[in-house]
C-alpha cells in the first residue's frame, strides 16, 4: 500500500517538473501499478489539469498526450486504421476494459515494463516520445534510457506508410504475456520488436541488411524462415514462472514467423 502525504495538481509542466525533482515525489497516472507497491509518497503529482488527455491528428502524425487512456487509443478509429488494428490487438488482452480505461499511455511507456504489450507494438512503428526536459527522443532510444526525474509529455507516431502486425503468447487471456512480438514494413525496411523476454522489449538489430525489404521484393517463405531463425539466435531470453528461456526462444521463432507472414 502507498501512503500519500500531499496530492498536487500542477497548472503547468514547469511546476510539475520542479515538484518532481524531489526523490520523495511521484508522477501518478492511472495508479494501477504504482498502488501495487509499498512505501511513502511525500508528494503525488497529478497531471490531469494539463490537457494531456487528447489525441491530435495531422497529415503527418498522431500526437498522443501522456494521460490518454489505453482504451481511448484502442478505440481511436483513425489511429487503428493507420496501423491496421495492430494497437487494438496488442492491448485487447490487457486485464480488462475497466483496467484499460484507467491505464495511461504515458505510464505504460515510462515504466518500460518487461511485460509491456504497449511498448512492443509501438517500437515497430515510427514512434517518438516527447520529454519535458530532454525533448523529442525516438522510442527505440528511450526504451534503453535510465529512469530519471523527467516527465513524459506526449507520444508521437508519424504516419510513415507501412503494414503492421502483432503477435503474443499468453497462458490464458488477460494474463501477462509469455512473449510478445510486433513487426512492420515501412519504406522498404522491416522492423521487428520482441518483448516479455521477460526483459523490456527490444528491436531486432539489422545484420548485414537482413531486414531490408524493398517494396518490389516479396517476403518469401524462405526469407521469413531465415529472419525467424535469426531472431531466435539473436534475441536474449530468460526464465520465470511463465516459461523457460528455451521455450521463449522457441516462441521468438514462431511469433516472428507469424508476424512477418501477416505483412505479406
Amino acid at each position: 500500500m502507498q501512503n500519500i502525504r500531499n496530492y498536487v495538481r500542477p497548472q503547468s509542466l514547469e511546476e510539475a517538473y520542479t515538484l518532481n525533482q524531489k526523490r520523495s515525489s511521484r508522477i501518478i497516472g492511472g495508479m494501477l501499478w504504482l498502488k501495487m507497491g509499498n512505501g511513502n509518497i511525500q508528494t503525488a503529482i497529478d497531471l490531469c489539469d494539463l490537457g494531456l488527455d487528447t489525441i491530435e491528428e495531422t497529415d503527418e502524425q498522431f500526437t498522443i498526450g501522456a494521460m490518454v487512456s489505453l482504451r481511448t487509443l484502442e478505440q481511436h478509429e483513425a489511429f487503428n486504421a493507420y496501423c491496421g488494428g495492430a494497437f487494438a490487438l496488442a492491448v485487447g488482452d490487457i486485464i480488462g476494459v475497466q483496467f484499460r480505461n484507467l491505464a495511461t499511455i504515458g505510464g505504460s511507456l515510462w515504466g518500460r515494463f518487461g511485460f509491456s504489450d504497449v511498448l512492443t507494438v509501438l517500437l515497430s512503428m515510427d514512434c517518438q516520445v516527447e520529454l519535458y526536459h530532454a525533448g523529442i527522443v525516438p522510442l527505440s532510444e528511450f526504451v534503453n534510457m535510465k529512469r530519471d526525474r523527467d516527465i513524459l509529455v506526449r507520444v508521437i507516431v508519424r504516419k510513415t506508410p507501412g503494414r503492421f502486425a502483432y503477435q503474443a503468447m499468453r497462458i490464458q487471456r488477460t494474463d501477462f504475456p509469455v512473449l510478445t512480438c510486433s513487426a512492420s514494413r515501412m519504406n522498404g525496411q522491416l522492423q521487428i520488436a520482441v518483448g516479455a523476454r521477460p526483459g523490456r522489449a527490444m528491436l531486432l538489430p539489422d545484420a548485414n541488411g537482413l531486414l531490408s525489404a524493398p517494396d518490389e521484393q516479396p517476403l518469401t517463405p524462405e526469407k521469413i524462415e531465415t529472419l525467424a531463425g535469426y531472431a531466435a539466435d539473436t534475441v536474449p531470453t530468460g526464465s520465470n514462472l511463465r516459461g523457460s528461456s528455451e521455450y521463449r526462444t522457441h516462441l521468438v521463432r514462431v511469433l516472428v514467423s507469424r508476424a512477418l507472414g501477416e505483412l505479406i
